[in-house]
């Protein structure tokens, strides 16, 4: 088993730590480096810049994806670790600059991370004994050997020994697709980390290939990830109880003028053309089977979910 240590901006530090969020985006601002460090459900802790060698936070990894800036923006906002969308692309801006490459929404590099924690700088904790000052992004440590695991324990120590949302017990809470089996802190505790609307908007458009079953479009700015069950009718964020959706897709499958069918077909409301005297283009769908469905089982539209939006939002 394996964590990272992230080298992080102060500001970026100092604000989520005010702000304490359900979620953060630790972005990369070149957007050109996968990161494929960590596994789902690992450990990925902050440090501050040199000469700070400390490690002052982390969260648990869900997803590395790479978006334009807008949409980074908009799945996460302020968890971006800024106050603004104004100040966000400045800040992008200023380190692309660095390297001669200054777009008007540039793609940036995305992880995502669930449940993260900050500690009182009284909490802080030194970096493993092996740490270079030349680590300019990050290092990844195993739990196991002489360096990566002093720090490990007294991470262990922390979490368990104080009350946090994202330290559940095994047997309440899950999150479908998202280290599923993956034991951080032995045969009491799972990583069970509660995903916020951030990390559910990433993994549906990631699970569905960036393109709409019903459509087949594939301009990401118009995609949207849709709840089959809403949160506000206690419906998670999880990906089986997400699809993507062409922007107006989404607002009728909201309003229940569509649905999909257990079976992962369309269907189309008669109110459309009761009500608007119009449709055409929507009841061409009516009867289509859905393309580029998840490969993973687990992310498939969960037929639960279909059934309650068919039976509480769908009006045939």
């Amino acid at each position: 088993m394996k964590y990272w240590i992230g080298v992080t901006d102060d500001t970026w530090f100092n604000f989520l730590s005010r702000l304490l969020p359900d979620e953060a985006n630790f972005w990369q601002p070149s957007g050109r480096t996968a990161f494929r460090a960590l596994n789902p459900g690992e450990l990925f802790l902050f440090k501050l810049h040199y000469p700070s060698n400390y490690i002052v936070g982390g969260g648990f990894f869900v997803r590395h994806s790479i978006l334009p800036l807008s949409l980074a923006w908009e799945a996460f906002e302020q968890k971006n670790g800024t106050a603004s969308f104004d100040d966000f692309r400045r800040m992008i801006r200023h380190f692309r600059r660095q390297h001669g490459n200054v777009e008007p929404d540039p793609s940036i590099g995305c992880i995502v991370l669930a449940s993260p924690f900050f500690l009182a700088k009284e909490e802080w904790l030194p970096v493993p004994s092996n740490w270079s000052a030349n680590i300019v992004q990050g290092k990844t440590y195993d739990v196991n050997d002489q360096y990566g695991q002093p720090l490990w324990l007294r991470i262990q120590d922390y979490l368990q020994g104080v009350n946090r949302n994202f330290l559940v017990s095994a047997k309440h809470e899950e999150v479908v697709g998202v280290a599923e089996d993956h034991s951080l802190y032995g045969t009491e505790y799972l990583t069970r980390a509660r995903l916020g609307q951030g990390a559910f908007r990433i993994l549906v458009t990631e699970a569905y290939g960036r393109r709409c079953p019903i459509t087949g479009e594939r301009t990401l700015p118009v995609l949207e990830s849709a709840h089959i069950k809403p949160y506000a009718k206690s419906g998670p964020h999880r990906t089986n109880n997400g699809i993507l959706l062409r922007s107006d897709l989404h607002k009728l499958f909201d309003l229940g003028y569509m649905t999909i069918t257990e079976d992962y077909h369309v269907e189309v409301s008669k109110k459309i053309k009761e009500e608007y005297e119009n449709g055409r283009a929507y009841y061409a769908l009516h009867g289509n089977k859905l393309i580029n469905l998840p490969s993973n089982p687990l992310d498939l539209p969960s037929k639960q979910y279909i059934e309650w939006h068919n039976k509480e939002i769908y009006v045939p």
